[in-house]
């Protein structure tokens, strides 16, 4: 095979959504074709970690690693493709924000043999235009929500090429993006990746975000962004989610629902620890309003939208499926979400999202902390 090009991407050290960096490199000791390329396949590279502020000192240089290889949706003309790395210290340790590291340390453990995880992920989102919700009004807010959701026409629905054109490109990247959907705010969208198992459903939900910063990055329009803020409107405006769906071979199998209701009583004694995986502003919009639940309990029905987790209809009428975990905030990490949903609900110890807790705990949770059982 001729020379293709392979872009780089990783997380740095800011966050899993905006915070993606890539660079391009010429690879030419493919032999195989392209569908067929594994991360195995692709060199291992490194960049200037003081310039992303992941390193300090003289030896800046951080390996990347891939891990996932995709085809390119962006490029034309030339064989290409887009790999998701992970990043290392040139001392073999993960670098301190290698949250997939983590995760795989609870993925990977004895304790989690045989459970199976599977996830799917709903990634709420607001379209931007400067500092505006994209469709709004110059001056001014738009009429109250209730026409916006799922709606169609030029007056209640805004950005939807963008959310097809996003959708479109995960498909081509051959992401497990199964749906999308106008939401209930005016410019605010949402689309599903999953069913996933284990890290998948990170390494999916990672590359659809990096899929929608190239799409804006391409539009015609100035000033676009996709905004993954829980709360991008302050007032009567519903924020932004990612509800994340959950299950095991136990819950899927006949007579699953017992063992959902098992993990919701140990999601009642984790959830003032659980909380500070689920976003840092997420105090925002877990009001208790907005079809969200409280922060100060624990709490779940079948079909709500006001509680912490939902039984969906279906999975009651049949007795075993999975649970939907609806507090986790638009912009956290899901690759800690999936990691500490599973490590509660199985009861899988894992001394490295313990060490992360305390790195993400904020002010706001102080309160929370005497809730524990």
């Amino acid at each position: 095979m001729s020379s293709i090009i392979v872009e780089y991407v990783w997380i740095s050290g800011q966050n899993t959504h905006h915070d993606l960096r890539s660079k391009c490199k010429t690879v030419t000791n493919i032999t195989k074709p392209l569908c067929d390329v594994t991360p195995a396949d692709l060199p291992e590279w490194n960049f200037d970690g003081s310039s992303t502020a992941q390193a300090k000192g003289l030896d800046t240089e951080i390996l990347i690693r891939p891990v996932s290889v995709y085809p390119h949706p962006f490029i034309e003309g030339t064989p290409a493709l887009v790999c998701l790395c992970e990043c290392w210290l040139p001392n073999g340790k993960p670098s301190p924000d290698n949250t997939r590291y983590v995760a795989n340390s609870v993925f990977e453990s004895k304790q989690a043999a045989g459970h199976e995880p599977w996830y799917g992920m709903e990634q709420e989102y607001v379209l931007m235009q400067g500092d505006r919700p994209y469709g709004w009004p110059e001056t001014g807010e738009p009429a109250a929500q209730g026409d916006y959701y799922c709606g169609n026409g030029a007056t209640v629905s805004f950005g939807r090429k963008y959310s097809l054109e996003h959708y479109q490109k995960c498909l081509q990247m051959g992401l497990k993006i199964s749906g999308t959907n106008a939401e209930v705010m005016p410019g605010q969208w949402e689309y599903q990746v999953g069913p996933c198992k284990e890290i998948e459903c990170g390494d999916h939900l990672v590359m659809s975000r990096w899929c929608f910063l190239r799409v804006l990055e391409a539009a015609s329009e100035p000033n676009l962004d996709v905004c993954f803020d829980v709360k991008p409107k302050k007032g009567d405006w519903n924020g932004s989610g990612l509800h994340t769906n959950f299950s095991t071979n136990e819950t899927r199998a006949e007579g699953g629902l017992a063992k959902i209701h098992e993990y919701f009583d140990r999601l009642k004694k984790t959830f003032p620890h659980d909380i500070a995986f689920y976003g840092g502003d997420n105090n925002e919009r877990m009001t208790g309003l907005h079809e969200t639940s409280t922060l100060n309990e624990f709490t779940f029905g079948v079909g709500t939208r006001g509680t912490s987790c939902r039984i969906p209809n279906q999975v009651q009428k049949d007795g075993k499926g999975y649970l939907e975990d609806r507090r986790p905030g638009a912009d956290a990490d899901p690759y800690l979400i999936s990691s500490k949903l599973f490590s509660s609900c199985c009861d899988i110890p894992c001394p490295e999202l313990d060490v992360v807790e305390e790195q993400l705990r904020q002010p706001w949770m102080a309160e929370l902390s005497n809730k524990t059982a």
